[in-house]
């Protein structure tokens, strides 16, 4: 319950920080927002400054920052997230359909990486020094080195462009949804190879591996037993840290392959400087990172007996 409440509090001064966070840095960026507003619903070839007059007027673009960011925050505690000034669509109903495909995204690019990292770091950690050691090393170092655009540009590169195997963009299709997942999955997995191994390391070396296998048992026995549960100990707590790499990489990798998530619409609302949506899917995205930080914990707390007792 502690745990819970404390997650709570937490989302709540999420809310408040991302909202604050967000409308005044929205309001420090250059142009004539009303002009962003009337090219987002009009197009830039037709827009011109009589448009610009016009949706300034009619959404009284003019009024103090202390009261419109006062009136989003009492729309906030009433689960309104408002209207977007650009389609005119309530902001709840956009995030709704955006937030499927990224979650979408996001737990195939979990999975394909914990089916990719924590075995690999495992059997590298069991043959520490070894090549597959040493080659894990080499390549988990330069995936993590190498921003996720660069990744998946030479995903795009490899397998849309020279070998035709792959679509580069869109969502139509269960194949899209391969390149974008792959190239967060790769990232995570890079993370996740590194601690399962020095986790398998450390796990390895203790008294009480050593004495299981003194006792005489079989080397899977000794692994199942008394080696996975505490290799997967700080796997799984380190998952909340990749949390972070997923959150701002679902923004890069959507926007790469035209994946309709929340990360693509941010970027698109930031030219449009569409504030309403703007503050909603990083009041998401925020919410969305306490939710798994606080999965996590309550995985940690069931894996781990220590932490029951304590």
């Amino acid at each position: 319950m502690r745990m819970i409440l404390n997650r709570l509090l937490q989302a709540v001064l999420v809310a408040f920080t991302v909202g604050l966070l967000t409308f005044i840095m929205i309001r420090l960026l250059p142009g004539d927002v009303a002009y962003r507003i009337a090219a987002g619903r009009y197009g830039y070839d037709v827009v011109d400054s009589a448009a610009a007059a016009k949706v300034a007027a009619e959404l009284d673009l003019n009024k103090p920052a202390i009261q419109a960011l006062g009136l989003w925050l009492y729309d906030l505690l009433r689960l309104d997230l408002g209207t977007s000034l650009v389609s005119g669509e309530p902001v709840w109903d956009e995030l709704v359909m955006q937030l499927g495909h990224t979650l979408q995204l996001a737990v195939t690019a979990i999975f394909l990486s914990l089916l990719i990292g924590p075995p690999l770091g495992i059997l590298a950690g069991l043959n520490r020094g070894g090549f597959l050691d040493r080659g894990l090393m080499l390549v988990s170092t330069a995936l993590r080195a190498l921003p996720q655009f660069v990744v998946g540009l030479g995903l795009i590169v490899i397998f849309g462009l020279m070998l035709n195997l792959l679509p580069t963009a869109g969502h139509t299709h269960g194949s899209h949804l391969i390149l974008p997942a792959v190239t967060l999955a790769l990232g995570l997995a890079a993370v996740s190879a590194q601690v399962a191994r020095d986790a398998m390391v450390d796990v390895e070396q203790s008294q009480f591996y050593r004495f299981a296998r003194t006792k005489g048992l079989p080397e899977g026995q000794v692994f199942t037993r008394h080696g996975l549960r505490n290799v997967a100990v700080p796997i799984v707590t380190y998952l909340g840290v990749q949390f972070i790499y997923l959150v701002e990489g679902v923004v890069v990798v959507e926007s790469l392959f035209a994946w309709p998530g929340i990360g693509h619409a941010l970027v698109h609302a930031i030219f449009g400087r569409d504030v309403p949506v703007i503050q909603g899917t990083a009041l998401v995205m925020g919410l969305m990172f306490v939710a798994l930080n606080a999965a996590v914990d309550g995985l940690c707390y069931i894996i781990d007996p220590r932490r029951r007792d304590a």
